[in-house]
């Protein structure tokens, strides 16, 4: 038997969470302005329910945005949160966005509901604290997260998909390799490897690593699947002004004020 995917385990648990009754609804699925402004604000859509909990999710992977876009939303308003959330497991494309986002939503009423609420994070880059000297990896290039890495004087290894960007850069090194995370004392990655299906090989590579934070505002599921495969910290999005957060969101302008930077710890 195959391995249970992180989507799996992530579904089983909320689905457990939630118990028999009846599961929360879908309120409205939220997108950002297409085509893609350029700006941060503009790289991620959201599913509200009708508990008023969202979830993020990112919508820039391939050709995400536009199909979305060209969906009747409409149909979605009423609909089951959680079988929205099987699209992730099960779906293809953009469904699988929007079931992400529907995980992360569900996994915010849960929180709601049960009154946890995690701490603010100390940095942007999920609290690795990097010290001179360190060896730290980070799993796609976001430029900017080197200098939050390497001003404190540890070395940055990038791993990337795309190979033009790949070699020596000032600071840091980009490279094509995994493998290269082996020696890593800290490994830092967003939560688009939950998108794109490649946490469990990223995480083969990550074993060495005394700490493995994922970041962003796509990271805002549950925790314990994620820290029983070997993440350390998680550090998401906490919206604490839902109608702003929307209207910002919708009309492309920055909503970071709406929201706060959190990180659950193992």
């Amino acid at each position: 038997m195959l391995p249970a995917t992180v989507a799996a385990d992530l579904i089983a648990l909320i689905e457990s969470r939630l118990g028999a009754g009846p599961a929360p609804r879908v309120r409205a699925v939220h997108l950002p302005p297409a085509p893609w402004t350029g700006s941060k604000d503009g790289e991620f859509g959201a599913v509200e329910l009708d508990s008023g909990a969202l979830g993020l999710s990112y919508v820039l992977l391939n050709n995400t945005l536009a199909t979305l876009t060209g969906l009747d939303g409409q149909r979605l308003i009423g609909s089951d949160a959680l079988a929205l959330a099987r699209l992730w497991r099960d779906g293809q494309g953009a469904e699988r966005t929007l079931g992400f986002a529907a995980v992360n939503a569900l996994s915010r009423h849960l929180f709601d509901r049960d009154g946890q609420v995690p701490p603010d994070a100390p940095d942007s880059i999920g609290g690795l604290a990097p010290q001179p000297g360190e060896h730290i990896g980070m799993v796609g290039f976001f430029p900017p997260l080197v200098k939050p890495v390497t001003e404190h004087g540890a070395r940055l290894t990038v791993l990337e998909l795309r190979a033009d960007l790949a070699g020596s850069h000032p600071g840091f090194e980009v490279t094509l390799d995994p493998a290269a995370l082996q020696p890593c004392d800290k490994v830092l990655m967003t939560s688009t490897v939950l998108l794109n299906d490649t946490l469990d090989a990223v995480l083969a590579h990550c074993r060495n690593a005394r700490a493995v934070a994922m970041i962003g505002p796509g990271a805002g599921c549950l925790p314990e699947p994620l820290f029983a495969r070997g993440v350390t910290a998680l550090g998401g999005t906490w919206i604490a002004d839902g109608a702003g957060f929307v209207a910002a969101l919708r009309s492309g302008a920055p909503w970071g004020r709406f929201a706060r930077k959190v990180v659950w710890r193992r």
